[in-house]
């Protein structure tokens, strides 16, 4: 006898199973801006805690070692999430060699500012008000005059461009994307404040320079650590996309 061919129920039921479901809405944009929020909050409370508490002499170490270590962290835990970025700069070029999409992006920097707003409340309840006034509230404050600009705004290019080259090729590049991606970042900053700490105060975050300039309403050459971090951003971006990506990132020569 012939055998029965499947009907169609059956067929489009194996195609339902087959098909892999959609992330629900809330995985997809408000768990993501929730992670960059706590993430940014959690990294800025203990930066800025670090910098007021900051009393033994240890000079750029403590804080280059805590923000080093609490950016790895919060990368490695709710990387998964957000992608990690908790910084403005870094969301700007991730978006532009296509890690994140363009409609995310004003999100993500509401979230980081608001997180780094919070971090830096956070450690002004926690800290001495006496230290809080005498580190301008873990604001950037490398630059004491006019003449110290260029110095600071070129070094806050270049760290912030190492940390962002580190962030690309590690996580959204596929040639060079690495399990060890936020150990890679968080050394990256490490090194980042080590080196330009006294320079420009290596932020290399615009959402590090901004909440706490809020909350201790600082604003002394506050526009240095914004063009610095945006500017390599698009460094790095155009970087990959014209020369050092893979082949789903480069524009050109595929």
């Amino acid at each position: 006898p012939a055998v029965p061919m499947a009907g169609p129920c059956l067929v489009l039921d194996m195609e339902v199973t087959q098909k892999p479901s959609r992330p629900h809405w809330h995985e997809r944009h408000v768990q993501p801006c929730l992670a960059e929020l706590l993430g940014t909050a959690l990294f800025i409370f203990m930066g800025c805690l670090a910098v007021l508490e900051d009393s033994g002499g240890t000079g750029r170490l403590q804080p280059a070692l805590a923000h080093g270590l609490a950016l790895g962290v919060t990368v490695a835990v709710l990387g998964d999430i957000s992608g990690g970025h908790f910084n403005p700069a870094v969301s700007l070029g991730v978006c532009l060699v296509r890690g994140l999409h363009m409609t995310m992006l004003i999100p993500y920097w509401l979230s980081q500012l608001c997180g780094g707003m919070i971090g830096a409340g956070l450690a002004k309840a926690v800290a001495p008000s006496e230290r809080f006034r005498n580190a301008s509230g873990g604001a950037l404050g490398a630059i004491t005059a006019d003449e110290q600009v260029p110095a600071a705004l070129v070094a806050e290019i270049v760290l912030s461009s190492f940390l962002l080259l580190v962030v690309c090729m590690g996580t959204v590049n596929g040639r060079t994307r690495t399990p060890l991606a936020p150990l890679c970042i968080g050394l990256a900053v490490t090194v980042g404040v080590l080196a330009g700490g006294g320079v420009s105060g290596a932020c290399m975050n615009p959402a590090r320079a901004f909440g706490p300039a809020v909350v201790a309403n600082y604003w002394d050459y506050h526009w240095v650590y914004w063009a610095g971090p945006m500017v390599a951003a698009l460094l790095v971006g155009a970087l990959l996309r014209l020369l050092m990506g893979d082949q789903a990132t480069r524009l050109f020569l595929k």
